[in-house]
């Protein structure tokens, strides 16, 4: 029997970003999947601000950004008369607190091909064409059989999409319910007749479709109302079924789809679980949530569920924390999956609406909550506020960047970049903090002066998060702690409570 600190069951962009956060911890873990082969559809194609945010502290952000495309415009259709134009994202642009300010259009098999290649970095391959099929939890870990072979793991994440086989096992429904949405055809296709400079829409009283074209390939992703049979049920989704409903649709002889490479039906469901944990089995991404698609806030729910979990357990795999720190996990996580399931179906309802009027189309579906900047942890107990201020980001928040100078050599440098790993980061935010820094224990928590003597900030830093405080920023990214310079022993007595 084989042994591992952390298996992960399903190899989606979920299961590798959590691989990756493990990995780079000097955790041993193994990432099991069913295929036999890494999927090449583009399914889920877009990533959020904040999923940007987490790639750039798992240092894959410059990969990922080379092979996506931002404020790809929306160009609507009469036929072949293009009557609207709007890119959802115009006016965003980077910020010093905010360096990714809209989201990247990029295939899903593209994301997971790179997080491969990250995990790779630390000798860790994907294994395929291994079936999870049972487990069984004990006081130390849980025992599962992977094809003929048996592994022993402390613990077992569940990132096997909607149809988990972890989820079952774990005897978990996901409850809500499937509206009478009607189902959607999804497929990769290359076209002939039409740029690849807009996502091009036609909306009809008859159906829709739409063709986007994917970033570093020569596809388009079609989405589209079902071709439906004399009872008037859905036909399966082909080549020449797309193009009857492009025809039907929109009536453009010129424009020809070919070489369908991949396929699917999506149908509607806002479905989620009502826990993440099960002793040392736990559900992350579609396994425990599924939604609307209106957003794209799929494929970015599930590497932040990761990013929120992998931190967690790296801390009590290494004895820096007890065991305690992982019901934080459900604890964050699960309301952030019933607003994603509020926020995601308003969207569709709004989409829905839209494209009842010319010119309307899915960019109804933006909104500021779907940078997912915003979300945090303000009802967590690893949020804790001591000191009182006015102005700047408070316990749960997400942390800005900023950039900084070097007070030595003048280099300049980002809050991101202090960030980045797999620590706490302690801001001590001007001189009274100084003192402070120089006692904080630095094996899990790294201390940077931001004042004389240490980074200098020429305003962009104490805009974001004020001055004369001590601000502990978690390893996904997130405050922790708030604390006058005072306070000193606040810090260590938050480390302790881990």
């Amino acid at each position: 029997m084989s042994q591992t600190d952390v298996l992960v069951v399903g190899a989606g962009p979920t299961g590798l970003t959590l691989a990756c956060d493990l990995a780079r911890r000097g955790v041993a873990v193994r990432v099991v999947d069913r295929a036999q082969e890494f999927p090449g559809g583009s399914r889920g194609k877009g990533l959020s601000p904040r999923s940007l945010e987490v790639f750039d502290d798992l240092g894959v952000i410059d990969r990922i950004l080379a092979s996506g495309i931002t404020h790809l415009p929306h160009r609507k259709y009469r036929g072949a008369e293009v009557i609207a134009e709007i890119d959802p994202e115009a006016g965003r642009v980077p910020t010093p607190d905010i360096p990714y300010p809209t989201g990247l259009m990029i295939p899903q098999w593209r994301v997971e091909q790179i997080l491969r290649e990250r995990l790779a970095d630390f000798d860790v391959a994907v294994e395929r064409g291994a079936e999870l099929r049972g487990f069984g939890q004990h006081a130390d870990g849980v025992t599962a059989t992977v094809g003929e072979a048996r592994i022993q793991a402390r613990y077992l994440v569940g990132c096997d999409g909607g149809r988990s086989t972890v989820r079952r096992a774990l005897g978990l429904s996901l409850r809500g319910q499937t509206p009478d949405v009607q189902l959607m055809a999804v497929g990769d296709v290359e076209v002939d007749g039409l740029g690849r400079d807009a996502w091009h829409q036609w909306f009809t009283a008859d159906g829709a479709i739409m063709l986007c074209p994917l970033p570093g390939t020569d596809a388009f992703q079609v989405q589209a109302s079902h071709e439906l049979d004399q009872d008037g049920s859905p036909l399966e989704p082909t080549l020449e079924r797309f193009q009857q409903t492009f025809g039907r649709i929109a009536g453009i002889p010129a424009v020809r789809l070919h070489n369908l490479t991949w396929r699917s039906s999506y149908r509607v469901n806002v479905r989620m679980v009502d826990q993440l944990r099960v002793g040392r089995v736990f559900l992350a991404g579609d396994a425990a949530h599924v939604h609307p698609i209106a957003g794209g806030l799929g494929m970015n729910s599930g590497i932040q569920d990761a990013y929120n979990l992998g931190w967690k357990l790296g801390l009590v795999l290494a004895g820096n924390a007890s065991s305690g720190l992982l019901d934080t996990y459900e604890e964050e996580r699960l309301p952030i999956a019933s607003w994603l399931l509020d926020i995601t179906s308003e969207r569709l309802d709004a989409v829905l609406a839209a494209i009842k009027a010319p010119g309307g189309g899915v960019d109804a579906a933006a909104s500021p909550e779907l940078t997912q900047l915003m979300l945090g942890y303000p009802w967590s107990r690893l949020s804790r506020h001591t000191a009182s201020r006015s102005s700047g980001p408070g316990p749960g928040d997400r942390a800005p960047d900023a950039p900084l100078r070097d007070a030595v050599t003048g280099s300049p440098t980002r809050l991101f970049d202090l960030f980045r790993g797999p620590h706490f980061t302690l801001l001590g935010l001007g001189e009274r903090c100084a003192a402070v820094l120089d006692d904080v224990e630095t094996d899990i928590v790294r201390p940077y002066l931001v004042g004389p003597g240490g980074f200098l900030d020429d305003g962009p830093a104490a805009r974001a998060y004020g001055t004369d405080a001590l601000v502990l920023v978690r390893p996904d990214g997130h405050i922790g702690l708030v604390a006058d310079p005072a306070e000193a022993g606040v810090v260590a007595a938050y480390l302790r409570s881990l």
